[in-house]
Parts: structure tokens; C-alpha cells; sequence
């Protein structure tokens, strides 16, 4: 029921309506004390002032001192040491209108004294006492936070007001001394123990740091980690990307809002993982126009709830795509579509090289005819000496977009590594598994990968779009590999999930690691994160002639991608 439903308003009426209960009581005792329990009848009236003069004034005062807007499941000793000082001031106040108005009422001293102190007694009892009560029957998770700083402080604040569902217990922090923050003790982060299951990470850790913490709590057998985020204090799960991702620092905003905006940008494979957030990208940039070009009709559904734009359901090897360029005139294409399931590649290897090498060609030719000012490629790092199809298929397509004569039109390629939670991706796989409660299948137990958020993998791969001349293949770089093996153990730990990790051996086409080829002899940009490989350019008649035989059969590859060890 709405009447004994707990507010601001209804417990500052209870300590009001209490206090001036056990004001009355405490004067009437202090009376009975002074007098042996035996009231002169000509001190009745004392009484009666005593009631009139004391209890509004203390209200006042208690008032003054904040005592009615504290929270009862925080009253704490300072709490406490405040209500004594309102008690010292409520009584010296009382003790000068005694003085000044002895000739009409007298009170004896002792009785004030005796007031005082039952007074204070009584009133704080009350206080703590509802927070024990409170403690012994709250509902709210406990949880401690790691870092003492406002962000907490305001988090706390939170959890009084009722707005989160959570008991503060402790602040962990690089401390000297032992302190509080909104009367929560803060203590040495080298004290951290197993007193609850529930932690909120406050404090600005670079990576590194994070994974040691995340590591030291999951220790201790706490699995419920949450990161305050910067905008609006809001809570978050910690996620396996938060662990593993790398964020590059030199993401330059100013420089692809400048390639982008107001373009008319055509985006192949737009509904797909990368596509899609490329398509946000240009629209949060400003994006005159954006051309969404994908085959999957769910996907570009999808992105198109997300962005406005004009919508090409249709594949890259499609007679449509060259009436898209026709009609819309892109001035920039980015070209995200392919197939890119390594075992999926390598059961369908036509289907394979006909989409990402033909449809690649098709979508650099309709590029350069229609006068496209910039195309900008997506690789892979499976291109660097390829062992599946897949991988092959795509260094076809570096090869391809950097000899060919591109009168006009500027063309490059950008290679990088896999992207945390991207479709049918490692991570997703393992969220899947977990929240079966299946144990996570890995192939070998040294198999690595390179890791980059989508959002900063796409960023970069517009801002490399931005500085390029024509003709670079750019890498960009995605810190050190990860094990695998690694990151499903931690997913398992963040799970709190009693999980094993099993080894089911290398699927065909699979390395045991990935290469993105970064060397001495890579040409450096204005950014660390994007590099230029350096290589010479080959004989592109030569490479034309190989992709026509390619297509009548499929063993050619291994004869423009010399490189290419086929996994067996």
C-alpha cells in the first residue's frame, strides 16, 4: 500500500514526531530523577515551560544540524558527533533563557543536566537503532567499490536515494590512511577481501591494470564486476572486451570527419559487422548521402532501423551494383563485403573465390569507371600467407586493388586482425556456450589472435581511408595476440560459471596464429596505430590473365598467392 510505502517526507515526520516523544520523556525523567521520583506540585509548572521552551528549540536545532535528512541505514559516528554538538548548542541556548528568565520560571540545574545527557542518549539510540535494524533485514546486494574518487562518491549517493540496488560496504583505493567517503570507510586496496560478490570498478586503470584487478577479484571469488562508465555514472557488466581489446589513442576524429562529410558514400556489406558500424560512422560524420549495399535482407533491415539511407539489396556480383554506381555516383565506396568464415570458406572454395575475388574486382572496376574518388578496401591479416581460401582470396584482392591502373580514382586496402564480437566470432561462440553452461571448445591450446573493438577498428580504417594517396595497403596495429585459451578462461571467470575449457584440434585452414606482417621495412604515418606496407608492385596483365584461368579452375590461386600452404 501507497501509505507505508518509505519516503524522504514520511521519515523525516517519524524522527520528528519520536524526538519530541522522547524529549517529553526524558524531561519528565530528568524531573523524576532530580526529585526522587516524587514531583513537588509547585514544579508542575517548570515542567510545562520546560515542554514549551525545550522541544521546539531542539527540533530547530536538530533541524540546523541536518538530522532529520540523513539516511537511516548510513547514520554513523559523525552522524553522531553532530548530534552532540546540536545537543551542547541546544542546551547553552537553553541554560541563557534560564538565566535571563530565572525571576519568572526556575528549573534547577542538575534537571538540565540530567536532561542533557538523557536527551542525547535516548535520541541517538533511536538512530542506531534503526540502522541495525535496517542492516539485519535489507534486501539491496552489498558491494564494495574500487576507487576513491567522486564518481563513488556520487554512486553512493545513488544507493541512499534508492536509485541502485545496492548495501555499500567499503572503498578500496591506493590509500595511506583509512578514511570515508558519504561515511563509507576507505580502505588500502591491498586489504581487498571476500566480504561480498559484487564489485564497481570507479577508478581510471589503463588495461593492463583492469586485467590484474579483474584478476584479483575473480580470485576471490567475486564475479559480479561492474565499470562506472564516464557519461552519467552509469553501470556496466565488465565484458571480455574490456580485457582484451586494444584502444588505440590516436583515433583522429577531425580528419575523418573531413573525408566524410558531405560525401555520398557507398558501403558494400553494410548490414555485416564491420559494414554496419562503418555505415554509423559515416552518418555520425556527417555523410551527405550513404549507399547500403547488402545481399542479406535481415541485415541491411537492421542497419537501416539504425541510419537513414538509401537501401541496395543485392550481391557484389550482381548486375545491380553497376546501376547503383550509375544512378547514386558514390564519391566513396567502402568495400566490407565478403565471406569470412575460414571452415565455411573452405567447404564452399567456388562460392568463395567467386565472391571475394570477383566481387571484389567487380566492385574496384565499377569504382573506377564511375569516377569514385576514393575506394577503400578491407582485408584481413589471414592474407598474409594465407593457408585457407579465405585468406587467399583476400590477398588476391590487395594484390588486385594496388597494380591496377586507376586513372582517377584512388584505391587502398587496410588489413587488420579479427574484432571483438563480430558475427559468428570467437566471443559470441563462447557467451553461447557459457550461458548454456557448456564447456568452451578450443581448438589448441597455443592457438593466438589479434583483438580491436569494431567501433576503433572502423574508425581507423576511415582515417586511414583519409590519408591515403592510392595504391598503400595499410595494417593497422593491433597490439600483442591473444590466446585464446586466455580468453576463455577469463570469460569463465567473469561468468562465476564452474566451466572447463576443451581442446578439439585445428579445424582445416586454421593457424595456430595470425600475421598481420608488420617490419622494419613498413612505412610509418603520422599515426602509430596505421602503418603502410611496403612492397613492390607486380605485373598486372600478368595478374589479369591468372584471374580469368582462375576461373575456370580454382587451383590457380595457389599461382597468383604463391604463398598460399594449403592446410590439410
Amino acid at each position: 500500500m501507497e501509505l507505508f510505502k518509505p519516503t524522504a517526507l514520511k521519515r523525516i515526520l517519524f524522527f520528528v514526531f519520536a524526538d519530541v516523544v522522547l524529549s517529553i520523556f526524558t524531561i519528565v525523567l530528568a524531573f523524576l530523577i532530580r526529585f526522587k521520583f516524587n514531583i513537588p506540585d509547585y514544579f508542575y509548572p517548570s515542567v510545562f515551560t520546560a515542554f514549551m521552551i525545550l522541544i521546539p528549540l531542539k527540533i530547530f536545532i536538530l533541524t540546523l544540524f541536518r538530522q532529520y535528512s540523513i539516511t537511516w541505514r548510513f547514520y554513523s559516528f559523525i552522524d553522531a558527533k553532530n548530534l552532540l554538538k546540536a545537543h551542547l548548542l541546544i542546551y547553552f541556548i537553553f541554560g541563557l533563557v534560564l538565566f535571563i528568565g530565572f525571576k519568572y520560571f526556575y528549573i534547577p540545574k542538575s534537571i538540565v543536566i540530567i536532561d542533557f545527557f538523557a536527551s542525547f542518549v535516548m535520541l541517538g539510540s533511536l538512530r542506531f537503532l534503526r540502522r541495525l535494524l535496517i542492516e539485519a533485514n535489507h534486501n539491496e546486494k552489498k558491494v564494495i567499490f574500487i576507487g576513491a574518487n567522486t564518481k563513488t562518491q556520487n554512486l553512493i549517493k545513488r544507493c541512499l536515494n534508492g536509485e541502485l540496488d545496492f548495501y555499500p560496504i567499503a572503498i578500496y583505493d591506493e590509500v595511506d590512511s583509512e578514511t570515508y567517503i558519504s561515511d563509507v570507510k576507505v580502505l588500502h586496496i591491498n586489504k581487498l577481501k571476500k566480504e561480498v560478490e559484487t564489485a564497481i570498478i570507479t577508478k581510471s586503470l589503463n588495461q593492463k591494470e583492469l586485467d590484474e584487478l579483474v584478476n584479483k577479484l575473480t580470485n576471490l571469488g567475486i564475479s559480479d564486476i561492474k565499470i562506472a562508465q564516464d557519461f552519467e555514472n552509469k553501470l556496466k557488466n565488465i565484458s571480455i572486451e574490456d580485457l582484451l581489446a586494444r584502444k588505440p589513442k590516436d583515433i583522429d576524429t577531425k580528419e575523418i570527419e573531413k573525408f566524410i562529410k558531405d560525401k555520398k558514400v557507398l558501403v558494400t556489406g553494410a548490414g555485416g559487422s564491420i559494414g554496419s558500424e562503418i555505415v554509423r560512422l559515416c552518418d555520425r560524420f556527417g555523410a551527405k548521402e550513404i549507399i547500403m549495399v547488402d545481399k542479406c535482407e535481415y541485415n541491411l533491415y537492421q542497419i537501416s532501423n539504425e541510419v537513414d539511407g538509401i537501401k541496395i539489396l543485392c550481391s557484389v556480383n550482381s548486375p545491380i551494383l553497376e546501376e547503383t554506381f550509375k544512378k547514386y555516383k558514390p564519391q566513396i565506396v567502402i568495400h566490407a563485403a565478403a565471406y569470412k568464415h575460414v571452415p565455411m570458406c573452405e567447404e564452399n572454395r567456388l562460392s568463395c573465390i567467386y565472391n571475394n575475388v570477383f566481387g571484389s574486382k567487380k566492385v574496384i572496376d565499377l569504382s573506377i569507371k564511375y569516377e569514385v574518388e576514393k575506394l577503400v578496401n578491407i582485408s584481413t591479416d589471414k592474407a598474409v600467407r594465407p593457408t585457407n581460401v579465405m585468406g587467399a582470396t583476400k590477398r588476391i584482392v590487395e594484390l588486385y586493388a594496388k597494380n591496377i591502373p586507376s586513372k582517377n580514382t584512388e584505391i587502398v586496402s587496410v588489413r587488420f586482425g579479427n574484432v571483438l564480437g563480430s558475427s559468428g566470432s570467437v566471443v559470441p561462440f563462447f557467451k553461447k556456450l557459457i550461458n548454456s553452461n557448456k564447456n568452451l571448445t578450443v581448438t589448441h591450446p597455443e592457438i593466438t589472435r589479434y583483438f580491436m573493438l569494431i567501433p576503433e577498428a572502423c574508425s581507423l580504417v576511415l582515417q586511414a581511408g583519409a590519408i591515403a594517396k592510392g595504391g598503400e595497403l595499410f595494417i593497422l596495429d593491433m597490439g600483442e595476440p591473444v590466446k585464446i585459451k586466455d580468453l576463455a578462461q577469463k570469460m569463465i571467470d567473469l561468468s562465476g560459471k564452474n566451466l572447463n575449457i576443451e581442446y578439439v584440434g585445428l579445424r582445416k585452414g586454421e593457424k595456430l596464429y595470425e600475421e598481420l606482417l608488420i617490419s622494419d621495412n613498413d612505412l610509418k604515418t603520422k599515426y602509430e596505430s596505421i602503418l603502410i606496407v611496403n612492397e613492390d608492385k607486380i605485373d598486372f596483365n600478368n595478374l589479369q590473365e591468372k584471374l580469368n584461368k582462375l576461373k575456370q579452375n580454382w587451383e590457380v590461386i595457389k599461382e597468383i598467392v604463391p604463398e598460399y600452404k594449403e592446410e590439410r
